[in-house]
């Protein structure tokens, strides 16, 4: 099974399946996918990947135009933030660079939402590929990602 299906597969699993949304063009960018969608660049679930001093990823999910705000991240991690190269994101995370998203992920990556995505009561993260999303509403992505909030952006 490639990514995109083991994503699909999942979404099913989870009575989500229909969420799944799949674009001509690519949605490798927030500005891209907001414009994919029709839609405002914060709605955009954007997924931040950071490499853990002990192995694996912090896997940050925050509105689209969000930073990581490198003071606020060292102290909730206590180490400062450095990204998940684009090469490694697949092996590390399990997602390519433009398809990264919160589930679905590798052993060893932890999943936090960020509190800016309270704003919002729909979001679209990243489905696996760079042309897909998947629409969910912050109460869906907590049940299927996490209940961890985090404040770590700017």
């Amino acid at each position: 099974m490639n990514n995109v299906e083991t994503v699909k597969a999942y979404l099913n699993s989870v009575g989500l399946g229909d969420h799944y949304l799949e674009f001509a063009g690519s949605s490798a960018t927030v500005e891209l996918a907001a414009e994919q969608l029709g839609c405002e660049p914060d709605r955009i679930a954007k997924t931040i990947a950071c490499i853990k001093k002990e192995g694996g990823a912090y896997i940050i999910v925050a509105k689209g135009t969000a930073r990581i705000d490198n003071g606020k991240f060292k102290r909730t991690f206590g180490e400062k933030p450095h990204f998940v190269p684009a090469d490694l994101l697949p092996e590390l995370v399990g997602h390519p660079m433009g398809g990264v998203c919160p589930f679905v992920v590798k052993d060893g990556c932890e999943v936090y939402l960020d509190e800016s995505l309270k704003a919002f009561d729909v979001v679209y993260p990243a489905a696996g590929a760079h042309n897909n999303a998947v629409r969910l509403t912050i109460e869906e992505l907590e049940r299927i990602t996490t209940d961890r909030w985090v404040d770590v952006t700017k």
